[in-house]
């Protein structure tokens, strides 16, 4: 059988039980339970120094003594899930005076499983990482079938609303194809404008922030016009930037790009009507005043 190796953080300050789990990870080869996988050790002894390296190395598992030197109990944990939000968990405690209630509370904040220090072995070592690592892969596997489904049916949902579009007289009096066809450079570069605004969008929910969309979504659309774009175009630009930007992110930032694009995508086809309003009340005043009055002659 082919060798996985799981990469584990150990956050423990005591010596010993850090060299306990160290002797029995490294023998975990002779457990039944381990057949095909290895395990590789990155020991921390406080919670800050646990934060900074889950800020620069991805793990499989987390094994977390509830006791550490800058944070007690339940605060620990929580710290952890905070920056790690998608790593099981495994706790650890020596305090066997409120190992129950410390235990039911880890579990509803979020650990995935438990060890008690004093009845460690190989096997139960083992057991609990391979517990909590298959469970996450599993909920990985359904979240990312979910977010592909997601993906398809918006996709589909677009394309059903870029077909019920009835060119408008104005958008027939201009281009006849669509601009990813005659003109493919134009497309590409709206297209990665627009997917810059959505970025901004986000910014704008997540941080309170303003960089003044609206108006950016206003310029786009002058642009539109001025390439002869349709309602169908912007579905077109709207399709492909979202296709992009929610390529190999989590489930919660795709759902925030859908949500928000399609709030962006009915602003901007309301600015390409406006735009088209005006061009055509302008040009036809335009005519009204240039046209010669036949009677003078």
């Amino acid at each position: 059988m082919l060798n996985c190796v799981y990469e584990i953080l150990l956050v423990e300050d005591n010596s010993v039980n850090a060299k306990l789990i160290q002797s029995l990870l490294s023998h975990a080869h002779q457990s039944v339970l381990a057949e095909g996988l290895s395990f590789n050790l990155s020991l921390v002894s406080n919670l800050t120094e646990a934060i900074n390296l889950l800020n620069q190395q991805e793990f499989d598992a987390i094994l977390l003594d509830l006791m550490l030197p800058d944070a007690k109990g339940i605060e620990s944990l929580l710290k952890i899930k905070e920056n790690a939000p998608d790593t099981p968990i495994i706790v650890q405690t020596a305090n066997h005076d409120q190992e129950e209630n410390i235990v039911v509370k880890a579990f509803q904040m979020g650990a995935n499983g438990y060890l008690r220090k004093k009845d460690l072995d190989t096997n139960l070592l083992v057991y609990a990482l391979r517990l909590a690592i298959e469970r996450q892969q599993y909920i990985d596997k359904v979240a990312q079938l979910k977010q592909q489904q997601q993906q398809r049916e918006e996709f589909a949902n677009l394309e059903i609303f870029a077909n019920s579009i009835q060119p408008s007289i104005t958008a027939r009096m201009f281009a006849s194809e669509a601009l990813k066809e005659s003109i493919p450079e134009v497309f590409a570069e709206l297209s990665e404008k627009y997917g810059e605004l959505l970025d901004l969008a986000l910014e704008e929910r997540a941080f309170r922030v303003n960089h003044d969309i609206s108006e950016q979504l206003r310029e786009l659309a002058s642009k539109l016009g001025f390439f002869k774009a349709s309602p169908r175009d912007i579905v077109d630009i709207h399709t492909k930037a979202l296709k992009k930007k929610t390529q190999n992110v989590n489930f919660a930032k795709i759902q925030a790009y859908v949500d928000e694009g399609r709030l962006r995508l009915l602003e901007l086809m309301g600015y390409l009507t406006s735009y088209y309003r005006k061009y055509y009340i302008g040009l036809g005043n335009l005519n009204l005043i240039s046209t010669p009055d036949l009677d003078q002659f």
